[in-house]
């Protein structure tokens, strides 16, 4: 699977920014997919998952109420949505996938994710 991120950018504190990750290469409803963000000097974070159908989701406790992923099969395409933006939320953002077993599952371990995108940089200013 092939993943390219892209929307990323420079954005206000308070701002919105909706990332998107379009995939290739093999059948996208297979994969449960996943969104990390690293911040300079820190370690890489889980930031959410959303199951192959798209049903179920999960989100990291500091980004609950701030942020939404959503997927659509017929484009190939996940998404998060990204509210109310901090600066603490500058990071580049990686999307990635897995070949979960289960068709709910919303895998968040890096370790669970087969395929990795390049990653798209989110810069908030204050």
């Amino acid at each position: 699977v092939q993943l390219v991120e892209s929307g990323g950018g420079l954005a206000q504190a308070g701002g919105s920014l909706r990332l998107s990750c379009a995939a290739s290469g093999r059948t996208f409803s297979n994969y449960g997919m996943g969104w990390f963000r690293q911040a300079p000097g820190k370690e890489r974070e889980f930031v959410a998952a959303i199951s192959r159908g798209g049903s179920a989701t999960y989100y990291a406790d500091s980004v609950k109420g701030r942020c939404r992923v959503s997927r659509d099969n017929a484009k190939n395409t996940v998404y998060l949505q990204m509210n109310s933006l901090k600066p603490e939320n500058t990071a580049v953002y990686y999307c990635c996938a897995a070949a979960t077993s289960h068709y709910f599952d919303t895998p968040r371990g890096g370790s669970e994710y087969d395929y990795w995108g390049q990653g798209t940089q989110v810069t908030v200013s204050s």
